[in-house]
């Protein structure tokens, strides 16, 4: 919930739970002062609530009217239906259907569509169908309708960029704004195309990776996770992609982890991450 802030908000919230016989197990709030708001993220148990789980969505509709706030309510047990749109790179794919495939992150994982066909294999052996949809640069947005076409279809809330080596259009986002995206670079810094060799360039000695919400401006949109790893003098640009490769397995996984259990915020354009 996010709302105008005000003194007893969070006695309010917890008299809402208990009163309906909830029982708390996690409360998160935080307050913007600059931006006069209050944000807060509880989870309770359904075992001996007084509202029914159908009707609880209304209810809290209702609460969120009377303090003029945005509300968003998710049920632990629901698995988002996830479509990871990946290149020819497999190592943040390869990370994340293994994680889906232990219970690590709670989600379905319908298909996989690629712009190359090099990791159809890799799809068979997780059992993930595979969708192959080549982007040519003048026939980007057939193919950008093609992917749209295939989110409908296999009734997809969310996509997840695991190197997927395109931009995605302002039309596209319009019509499909939930994506997160996993950077190769400790953002704000090295932003755009070959991080990793601007950065060696530069002569840092930290790099990063950055995964974070899909807007229309390149690799700007709000961070959910960063990670970084020590680099030296002594390492060369093919070490620093080797160790970069690492960062960005890690980030993609806690962000996209965060985002499903709703731990994750944004509003002005930043987030607020309830970790």
């Amino acid at each position: 919930m996010i709302c105008p802030d005000r003194p007893g908000l969070v006695s309010e919230l917890a008299g809402w739970v208990a009163a309906n016989g909830g029982n708390i197990r996690h409360a998160d709030h935080h307050t913007d002062v600059g931006a006069g708001l209050f944000l807060s993220r509880i989870e309770w148990q359904l075992m001996g609530f007084g509202i029914p789980r159908e009707a609880i969505a209304a209810a809290i509709t209702a609460l969120g009217e009377r303090l003029n706030a945005q509300v968003q309510l998710r049920f632990s047990d629901e698995l988002p239906r996830v479509a990871i749109l990946a290149s020819k790179q497999s190592h943040c794919l390869q990370d994340l259907l293994l994680r889906v495939q232990s219970g690590e992150l709670p989600m379905q994982v319908p298909l996989v569509i690629a712009n190359h066909p090099e990791l159809e294999g890799l799809c068979r052996a997780f059992e993930v169908p595979f969708m192959h949809v080549p982007v040519l640069p003048d026939r980007k947005p057939e193919a950008e309708q093609q992917i749209l076409d295939l989110l409908v279809e296999h009734r997809i809330e969310l996509a997840v960029l695991a190197k997927y080596m395109q931009v995605l259009s302002s039309d596209f986002l319009d019509r499909f704004p939930e994506v997160i995206n996993i950077h190769h670079s400790f953002l704000p810094a090295f932003k755009g195309a070959q991080p990793y060799h601007r950065a060696w360039e530069r002569g840092v000695k930290l790099i990063g990776a950055t995964a974070h919400y899909v807007t229309e401006d390149l690799d700007d949109g709000p961070i959910i996770e960063q990670t970084t790893v020590h680099v030296s003098h002594r390492d060369e640009v093919e070490d620093l992609i080797r160790k970069g490769r690492d960062t960005e397995r890690l980030a993609l996984a806690r962000a996209l982890r965060l985002h499903l259990r709703r731990q994750v915020m944004v509003y002005r354009g930043r987030t607020a991450v309830f970790a």
